[in-house]
């Protein structure tokens, strides 16, 4: 649980004032791309194995926790 708190403080820091430009600019739309290649990429480390499927959940953790702190 405190490594996702983490990742959730990390992303409201990026997305704050005086945090990364390109982060405080996305919007749920912006990030629908990036969403869907990751989803796609997890679909395809399905028949891939354990390690390159555990790879690509994290990457669509990240996009879930995105969209979580922009929907805050």
């Amino acid at each position: 649980m405190a490594v996702m708190q983490d990742l959730l403080t990390t992303l409201r820091r990026l997305r704050a004032p005086d945090g990364c430009p390109w982060d405080r600019e996305q919007t749920h739309a912006s990030l629908r791309p990036y969403l869907l290649e990751e989803a796609a990429e997890a679909v395809d480390a399905v028949s891939e194995g354990p390690q390159a499927l555990a790879a690509e959940l994290g990457d669509v953790l990240l996009q879930v926790a995105f969209h979580a702190v922009i929907g805050e």
